[in-house]
């Protein structure tokens, strides 16, 4: 919170932020919904950012406030275990959201935040770019534009089949995760094929994988995604660093215009077509 302050931003603590338990949740469904509608509804609080992932946000998602979100707006920053939901308040408010840095596992760390990236994003910047200088590689060449979808692999494959699945029809998708093997991210990929959700996905861009295989494992992963994707006919990319990170990690607005070009394997760029928020965040 000290470096949110740093940032000149006035963090306020929810109510039940610290709670602990039941089991392994910071608090009980009540309490955590509590916050978040609060957080929702109070017009001093301009955005909400999560403390941390884990696991438990897809147990509030029955007992949301719709109307409360959709007369209250604002930015929501998280990551992993709140890919649930980022597509909950998309599929329902049709709200854009913030796939980045979070105050227990981001920002308490010296180089936790990619501080580029999150003012562009929350400063309302309409054109930027991310590309090779922020480790994007190329896997499969193409062009495409496309609204910037995506998160936590593995919480974007449990919705399947569920009211709570994610909508990432006409998307550039944007996919990342923890301690992930290549037969394991070969299993999901293949799940999100069979389920149809990548029919009409115009590209595909991963996370930078260190938190998933060591350096030396790197190419078999890049292998064993493209065996999956073998008859995936848009562009591919790789290695950006975004949600489960070792060093800064990049905010991406879900919800915005995106063109992914990865046809000059030297300049790949992903290049944000419009502004996330209106005006200057406070």
């Amino acid at each position: 919170m000290e470096r949110l302050r740093g940032l000149g931003y006035v963090p306020v603590l929810g109510q039940y932020a610290l709670v602990r338990g039941p089991l392994y949740y910071a608090g009980t469904v009540q309490e955590r919904v509590s916050d978040l509608h609060t957080a929702f509804a109070d017009p001093t609080i301009d955005g909400i950012v999560c403390t941390r992932g884990g696991w438990g946000s897809a147990e509030l998602l029955p007992y949301l406030d719709t109307e409360i979100i959709n007369r209250n707006p604002k930015v929501f920053v998280g990551y992993s275990d709140h890919t649930s939901l980022h597509s909950w308040i998309q599929n329902v408010a049709n709200l854009g959201t913030f796939y980045g840095p979070m105050v227990a596992a981001d920002f308490a760390r010296e180089d936790g935040v990619h501080e580029q990236s999150w003012r562009h994003c929350l400063g309302g910047t309409d054109q930027w770019s991310l590309g090779r200088e922020d480790g994007i590689r190329v896997l499969q060449a193409g062009a495409v534009d496309g609204v910037l979808r995506g998160g936590c692999l593995s919480i974007l494959a449990e919705t399947l089949g569920t009211p709570y699945s994610a909508d990432v029809r006409d998307s550039v998708l944007f996919l990342e995760d923890i301690g992930t093997k290549p037969y394991q991210w070969d299993r999901m990929l293949l799940h999100l094929k069979y389920s149809g959700l990548l029919n009409t996905v115009r590209g595909i861009v991963f996370g930078d994988m260190q938190q998933c295989v060591a350096v030396d494992e790197e190419e078999y992963l890049e292998r064993a995604i493209l065996h999956t994707l073998r008859d995936f006919a848009g562009p591919i990319a790789i290695g950006l660093p975004c949600g489960h990170v070792n060093g800064a990690n990049i905010t991406l607005p879900l919800g915005v215009q995106v063109r992914l070009d990865l046809n000059d394997a030297g300049n790949p760029r992903m290049e944000f077509l419009e502004a996330a928020v209106r005006g200057q965040a406070d």
